[in-house]
Parts: structure tokens; C-alpha cells; sequence
């Protein structure tokens, strides 16, 4: 063979080894290409798959979000921390139950590229400050706990892409509440009061129609702020009425205020006591003492003979001790489980271990979900990002047991 053949022979090796090397042939990956309408996620190998929490882990309401990152926790632990050959990332905003929170929360993960989706918000006031920043980012973000109707309303400015939940929606919530007390208690008068937020004010504006539609009559609906303290001014405006029955869907410390109060307010003495789940709470009912023996709390409910459900109230007493402190631990479970399947769904995992994750693509596997057997039920996904079957929601009766500590109470009612 002369020079020059030789010369070219070499070329044309050094130039195969070089495209096998990039992908372009000897059989190789060809480099993963996104296209993706809002983008992609990429996992180098070794990296952690990352997902956030924004919850309410602190101030009154930190029961309502220590219960729900304690689910987040097990659903992870229940995959041995890892997703697809990565370990699994979890890190977390305090959002403290209030608008200023979600938005702080909301500015700092939207920020943070290398986040796949995030389990919260508790309140919902929180999302609708948070939201729109989160789904800007591309990312989705499933609520355990969010009841306002307007997060899943497309007709409203607080709806936006990206965003479900495995809560109920307080339309289903409301109507329920109401149709408890008029139809099961016998109550034929109400007053309402709120606190002003999205969560409260629409809830017992769902539960005030609803009623009125029964046939009952709405004596009064008063609204306190977040931070008052004395509830003597709108409990006598209240009693005025003389309504049988005060549904209040209120937090803590505000509802056990209330509660406590209206026992001293002439008039009321013997007026029945009715909340949502924002007071559905271990901490409530010793923060309120006697008053609370015998008021009502509608509330999420999951069966304690589900044995699904008793094995993660078994993990709960295992991996972090005790009993969840509120209702949405099921819920947020879901959420998780849900999230991390999506994942796994429509990833692109390279040869070398690096995972890809189309943002679009995890968003459609979502609002596509159908049928998802979880520990609150079957879930299906509706085009708005509601999720919940609306099979877990109880009435719950407190008594002097819950005031002495016990938790949870067991349920009273069921729609």
C-alpha cells in the first residue's frame, strides 16, 4: 500500500472513532434533543431528581403542614429514596398559611431551574399568590389541602397551568356542610362568619347558599381579620339573629376564639358550633377547652379500616412517631405519589444514566391521569387540575376526648 492511502486509510479511522464518539455512528446514542413546548429538566448522572414542598410548617397552622411534608417524607422513603437510578431531592418553602408567604415561597422556586414539581400549598391563599409565579416557571405544583373553587375555575384569574390538587373543592365541601346541618340536624337558622381569606370566604359563601336554597334562613354573614383577638363584637352582632347553628371555616388561633367566646355571648350559650377542615387540627380542641365538646368539623376522611391506610398510619408511627397532627396526610401522600409516577412516565433516560424530564409532557400526564388507585380514593384528573374523588369527607363530632388529647376523632357523618 503506498503513502498515500496509508494517510487516507488512517483519516477515514480517526474520523469513524470521532463519530462514534459524538453519537453520529458505530451505534451510539444520538444526544437527547428537547423539545418540549416549556422546556425540560436534565438529571446528570448522579444528580438528584429535585422536588419542592410549599407548606405551612410553622406559627398556628405548622400542624396542617407538618402533616402533610411527614406524607411527602414516607412516599419517598416508600421508593427507597431514588426515581429512576437517582436519589430523590426534597427541599422546602415555609409558606406561613398567608399570601406574603406563598409569594415569597412562590419567587424562590420559581427560581430554581433544576426543580421538577412541588407538593403544596396548604392554604389557599398561598397558591394564588404562589401560583402564578410556579406556573410561569413551567413547573406543576399539586395541592394536598387548596379547597378554594377558583384555583380550578378556568373563568378566573387565580386558575393557571401547572396547578391540581387531591383535595376536595369547596363547592362539594360547602354543599355538604350545608346539607348537614339542615337536613341531619334539623337546623332551620344559621349565621356564617369568615376571616377574609379566599378559603374561608368562599367556603361558607358555598354553605350560606346552599342552605338558603334547603329552605333554611342565613341570619348574618360577619367576617373577622386574620389576628383578631376579640371575637365579643361580632358574636353579639350574631346573636341578634338568633340563628341555631354558626358555621366559621376558619384557622387557628381565630376558630378557637371563636368557639371559646360564643359560649359567653348571651344568646349563644346553646347555639351549635360548625367548622371546616382549617380547624381539623390536634392542636384545636385543647386550645379551645370545653367549648369545643360537641361542635362539628367537616374534614377530609379516609376509612381506618382501608389497609392501605393502615399501613401508612403504621410508616407515619414508625419513620416519624405518633399520629398525623391533621387531616390532609392522605391527601399529600397522593399528591406525591402521583407527582413521581408522572415523572417516571416521560422521562428520557439516556445511556449514561442522565434523565431528561419534558415540562408539557409531565403537565399532560397529569391532566391525564384517570383512575389512580390512592389512599383517597380513585383519582382522575379533570382539565382544570382537580384530582379528588370526593370520597374522603367526613362530619366529625369532638368530645371531651379530643379536649383531653386524643386524635384523631372518629367520624361522625358521611354524604
Amino acid at each position: 500500500m503506498n503513502k498515500r492511502l496509508i494517510a487516507l486509510f488512517s483519516v477515514l479511522v480517526i474520523a469513524s472513532m470521532a463519530l462514534a464518539a459524538c453519537g453520529g455512528a458505530g451505534g451510539g446514542a444520538a444526544a437527547y434533543e428537547c423539545t418540549d413546548a416549556i422546556g425540560c429538566v436534565t438529571v446528570a448522572p448522579g444528580d438528584p431528581i429535585h422536588i419542592a414542598y410549599a407548606l405551612t410548617v410553622s406559627g398556628p397552622t405548622s400542624s396542617l403542614g407538618e402533616d402533610s411534608r411527614g406524607a411527602i417524607e414516607i412516599a419517598i422513603a416508600d421508593r427507597g429514596g431514588e426515581l429512576l437510578g437517582h436519589p430523590i431531592e426534597l427541599s422546602g418553602e415555609d409558606t406561613l398559611c398567608s399570601a406574603e408567604g406563598g409569594q415569597a415561597a412562590g419567587t424562590k422556586l420559581s427560581a430554581d431551574a433544576t426543580i421538577v414539581g412541588v407538593i403544596g400549598t396548604n392554604c389557599s391563599s398561598e397558591a394564588r399568590s404562589a401560583m402564578p409565579l410556579i406556573s410561569q416557571a413551567g413547573m406543576v405544583m399539586i395541592s394536598p389541602s387548596n379547597t378554594n373553587p377558583d384555583l380550578t375555575n378556568p373563568d378566573h384569574p387565580d386558575s393557571h397551568p401547572g396547578y391540581f390538587r387531591t383535595a376536595h373543592n369547596d363547592l362539594f365541601q360547602g354543599r355538604v356542610a350545608a346539607e348537614f346541618a339542615y337536613n341531619e340536624l334539623g337546623v332551620r337558622s344559621v349565621a356564617t362568619i369568615h376571616d377574609g381569606s379566599p378559603y374561608a370566604e368562599s367556603l361558607q359563601a358555598v354553605f350560606a347558599e346552599v342552605f338558603a336554597e334547603l329552605g333554611g334562613t342565613v341570619t348574618a354573614q360577619e367576617a373577622i381579620n386574620v389576628g383578631d383577638t376579640d371575637m365579643g363584637p361580632v358574636l353579639t352582632t350574631i346573636a341578634a339573629g338568633s340563628p341555631e347553628l354558626i358555621y366559621f371555616p376558619i384557622f387557628e388561633p381565630e376558630g378557637n376564639l371563636i368557639a371559646s367566646k360564643s359560649k359567653e355571648v348571651s344568646g349563644l350559650e346553646d347555639v351549635i358550633l360548625m367548622a371546616a377542615d382549617g380547624l381539623f387540627a390536634d392542636t384545636m380542641p385543647e386550645a379551645t377547652g370545653s367549648a369545643a365538646v360537641g361542635m362539628y368539623l367537616s374534614g377530609p376522611y379516609v376509612d381506618v379500616n382501608n389497609a392501605a391506610y393502615g399501613e401508612f398510619l403504621q410508616k407515619w408511627a414508625d419513620q416519624i412517631g405518633g399520629v398525623p397532627p391533621s387531616g390532609f396526610h392522605a391527601h399529600a401522600y397522593d399528591a406525591t405519589n402521583m407527582l413521581l409516577n408522572a415523572i417516571e412516565a416521560v422521562a428520557v433516560v439516556g445511556e449514561d444514566g442522565t434523565v431528561n424530564i419534558p415540562r408539557q409532557a409531565l403537565r399532560d400526564a397529569l391532566y391525564g391521569l384517570s383512575g389512580y388507585a390512592g389512599l383517597t380514593g380513585n383519582l382522575t384528573c379533570d382539565a382544570n387540575g382537580d384530582c379528588a374523588t370526593g370520597e374522603a369527607l367526613g362530619v366529625f363530632q369532638l368530645s371531651q376526648a379530643e379536649v383531653d388529647g386524643a386524635w384523631p376523632p372518629p367520624v361522625f357523618w358521611q354524604p
